[in-house]
Order: C-alpha cells, then sequence, then structure tokens
C-alpha cells in the first residue's frame, strides 16, 4: 500500500507545471513604449497589420518585461517619465498580458549609468544618513504600489549600471562603506514589501571579467545584500564584434556564478538595428551562454528597448525597422 500511495504522489508532482521561477526569462526593457504610443507611434506586425508592441514582443517568445523607475522625473519623452505612477501602471498592463515583471531603480531623476550617478534634485543636499533613508523609503514607496496593485514582481534591480557606485559622490566606489549602506538599504526595502522578490545588483560590460572581480569582491567586504549578478552586454559600445567577446562573457557567467554562489542574469543586451543577421547571431550567441551556466544559475537575456526604433529615439541599438515592424533579430529569442 505505501509503495502505491508514493507512486501516486511521484506522479502528482510530475503532474504540477514548472512555475514562472523555473523558466528561463527572455525579454526586453520596454520602458519607452507608453511615451511612443502617446506620440503617436504606430506598431505593425510583419504582415502589417497594427499591434500593441508588447503583443509583437509576445509573439517573438518575450515572457518578461522591465521597467526603470526615476524620482522625479520631467517630461521628456526619451530621458523623463518613468515616475512611480506610470510604472505602476505599466506594470499591471504588462502583467495581464502574462509577462514577468522586473522593476530597475535608478534613483535619479533620469539617466543612472557608468558615466552618471547624479542624484535626485530632492535628495542632493541630504546628509547621509537621510540618504540611506531616502533609498529605502523611495524603494518602499514604489514597491507597496505595485503590491497593492496586485503586480507580482520577480525582480529588482537595485541602482543600474553601477560599477562607480551610485548616488555620486556619497555611494561612489570612492567610499565603499557608504555604497555598500545604500545598497543594503535598497535591499531590505525590496525584502520588507516581499521577501520571495529577487535582488540585482548590475554592471556594465558584462565580458570584463576584472571589472566584475574587483565590484563584487568590495561588495562581499561589505556585506552588501543581494540574490543576482545583473549584467550588461553590449558589444557595440566596446568597439567590438560579439564574436570577439563572448567567450569572455561565457567565462565571467560561470566564474561569478562560482565564485559568489549567486546566480546570472543578462538585464540589457542590444545589437544595431541595421545589421540584423549580426544581432540575431549576437542573440542566439547571449542566449546559449546564458542557459549554459550550470544548475540553471544563468536565469535570462533581455534586451535593452527593442522596440525604441531609431526614427523616434535616435537609438541605433534597438531590434526594430524603419517601417515600424519588428527586426527578424528579434526570432532568436523564439524556442
Amino acid at each position: 500500500m505505501r509503495k502505491i500511495v508514493l507512486t501516486i504522489v511521484f506522479v502528482a508532482l510530475l503532474s504540477i507545471p514548472k512555475s514562472n521561477a523555473q523558466e528561463f526569462a527572455k525579454g526586453a526593457d520596454v520602458s519607452w513604449l507608453p511615451q511612443m504610443e502617446a506620440t503617436g507611434y504606430q506598431f505593425y506586425d510583419t504582415d502589417g497589420t497594427k499591434k500593441d508592441a508588447l503583443q509583437l514582443l509576445k509573439d517573438r517568445g518575450m515572457n518578461t518585461v522591465r521597467l526603470r523607475v526615476f524620482v522625479n522625473p520631467s517630461n521628456d519623452p526619451q530621458s523623463g517619465h518613468c515616475s512611480k505612477e506610470e510604472t505602476v501602471a505599466f506594470a499591471l498592463r504588462a502583467q495581464k498580458m502574462g509577462f514577468r515583471i522586473m522593476i530597475d531603480f535608478h534613483y535619479s531623476d533620469s539617466w543612472a549609468d557608468p558615466g552618471k550617478q547624479n542624484k535626485p534634485a530632492a535628495w542632493k543636499d541630504l546628509p547621509f544618513d537621510k540618504l540611506a533613508d531616502a533609498v529605502y523609503d523611495h524603494t518602499f514607496e514604489v514597491m507597496t504600489a505595485l503590491k497593492k496593485a496586485n503586480v507580482k514582481t520577480e525582480w529588482v534591480q537595485v541602482g543600474n549600471e553601477i560599477p562607480g557606485g551610485m548616488l555620486w559622490p556619497d555611494g561612489s566606489t570612492d567610499n565603499w562603506v557608504q555604497l555598500g549602506k545604500l545598497l543594503n538599504k535598497g535591499y531590505d526595502a525590496v525584502k520588507a514589501v516581499d521577501k520571495s522578490i529577487k535582488v540585482i545588483v548590475h554592471l556594465d560590460e558584462g565580458d570584463n571579467i576584472q571589472k566584475f572581480r574587483t565590484f563584487y569582491d568590495n561588495a562581499t567586504a561589505q556585506k552588501v545584500r543581494y540574490d543576482v549578478i545583473g549584467l550588461s552586454y553590449y558589444p557595440f559600445w566596446v568597439k567590438k564584434d560579439y564574436t570577439e567577446t563572448i567567450a569572455n562573457l561565457e567565462f565571467n557567467l560561470n566564474d561569478l556564478v562560482k565564485r559568489y554562489n549567486k546566480e546570472v542574469m543578462v538585464v540589457e543586451v542590444g545589437g544595431e538595428d541595421d545589421k540584423i543577421e549580426n544581432t540575431k547571431a549576437l542573440l542566439e550567441a547571449t542566449i546559449k551562454a546564458v542557459k549554459n551556466v550550470p544548475n540553471n544559475k544563468g536565469l535570462g537575456v533581455l534586451y535593452w528597448e527593442p522596440q525604441g526604433a531609431r526614427s523616434w529615439s535616435k537609438y541605433n541599438l534597438s531590434a526594430w525597422l524603419p517601417d515600424g515592424k519588428p527586426s527578424p533579430a528579434l526570432d532568436a529569442f523564439k524556442d
């Protein structure tokens, strides 16, 4: 009898579908989309029919969206928006279409990246302890608003591309003690809202092994709390073809998992919009590299603003054609 019961239980367990958390994340940062729609940009499928850009991405195998949050943004179409209210509304829309959700805190009123980590204007003159509290309060406020809207957030980035730290000068890597405290404030705020959310700390140049070791060795020394190492991978910005750098990315992904016992995820990738076959090959190689990380520690790959057509954004690393249709490069995300 016991053997029969155990067999029934085992068969029942096998019949339970995989949860989202076990699936490979394939997706994109699409934070420009509401602004594009508001300015009248039209999206078309390959047959010429108008279609929701999110549906076009879903049709190409994407299951995840990443949405940035600015503190007090302007109304500039390219460099503003992404307020708490806009992000919550967009996250809810994407979730209803079946997308998994990642939130990316810039802790700035506009872009934060390796070249600029500007404090929000409202935080500019705060002493460090108050600045740390502002990071906690802002993070908690946004995450609470998402939860109240019944958005299930899976991942949260505390900072965006921060090899030199964030909220300069206070949180610069010249002062790792303070940077560690700021990162932990963000982590604690996320976990206070939902302990199941995975917190990401994110650097650029995913193929630059020494950059990652230097940063995360210091993070370890400061007891920074996080769950996932996020990487950007743009061969274009280092003036190389992906064939020259993909082996370094693959080595780095595996090295980071072993060295820090964390999961890894390429949270930004992009190729040139007018080199379709090359960009498709870049994406296929990147997805393969992340999927090949042992023990399912490679969580996924996200394109940065694929729908952000150059005619609207002036950005040449989107994956959209001049006629408003998705680039065939995005077929790399199909199973």
